[in-house]
């Protein structure tokens, strides 16, 4: 049984993922193999890149830093989730998939926009928006039903890649509390930072020396030099009303 379970693999689920990898809880994306953000032609309101960035290459850097951080991947859709036990939510959660293995996990986030008619055997309140329906969430992205939770533009957030990295952060971060997990803040410090002041570093933190400052680096410019090495050539995904010659 994962610990986590992410069902979708955008923005505010790889966002959601890197925390809760990072907090030390065993994580699993489902991934229904391309991003809303892929429609984007150029990525150009995401702080960090002056001069915007090729969506479908800032998806590969996300994902790439999620795996780098230990989070593992299944290619497929959700097509139910239910828990264990109904008088027991604690068990966990069944994440029947399309054509997969069932998938457990003690915890679930949805971040599937704009697909959520998996969560309907769960009754978590779902509000119907035009043809699509948002997740009835609380403002730290928790549902209806403990354990379950859901972040990014399916939980009614802005449709913008920078609030659904943001929301995605916030909502793992309440999954982390929820878990009990033995966490602080995800953060690495310069060597004394916390010892100098006689202080134990804190759960989730990390103090290194100027040499291993200056390895990481070394090592994250050599990714992004990489990465940006040569041109993508790949098109946005238009928009499935749209017929394209």
């Amino acid at each position: 049984m994962r610990d986590i379970c992410i069902v979708g693999g955008g923005v505010a689920g790889l966002a959601a993922s890197m925390f809760t990898e990072r907090a030390g809880l065993d994580t699993l994306v489902v991934d229904g193999g391309e991003s809303i953000l892929a429609r984007n032609a150029s990525l150009e309101n995401y702080p960090g890149f002056p001069d915007g960035v090729d969506a479908r290459r800032y998806l590969r850097l996300a994902r790439k830093q999620a795996r780098n951080a230990g989070v593992t991947f299944e290619l497929g859709r959700v097509t139910s989730v239910e828990p264990i036990d109904e008088s027991d939510l604690e068990q966990g959660f069944v994440l029947e998939t399309d054509g997969g293995d069932p998938l457990s996990a003690r915890r679930v986030i949805a971040a599937s926009w704009p697909n959520s008619e998996y969560l309907v055997p769960l009754d978590v309140g779902r509000i119907q928006r035009g043809s699509k329906y948002h997740v009835d969430v609380d403002d730290a992205g928790r549902t209806a039903v403990d354990g379950v939770y859901a972040a990014g533009r399916i939980a009614g957030e802005p449709h913008q890649t920078i609030v659904a990295a943001g929301h995605g952060a916030k909502v793992a971060l309440a999954v982390i509390h929820d878990s009990d997990a033995n966490f602080y803040h995800d953060w690495v410090a310069p060597e004394g930072y916390f010892t100098a002041r006689d202080r134990n570093i804190p759960p989730g933190c990390e103090e290194i020396d100027d040499a291993e400052r200056r390895r990481r680096d070394e090592q994250a410019r050599e990714t992004i030099l990489e990465a940006f090495a040569e041109p993508l050539d790949e098109q946005p995904t238009m928009h499935p009303s749209v017929e394209r010659e």
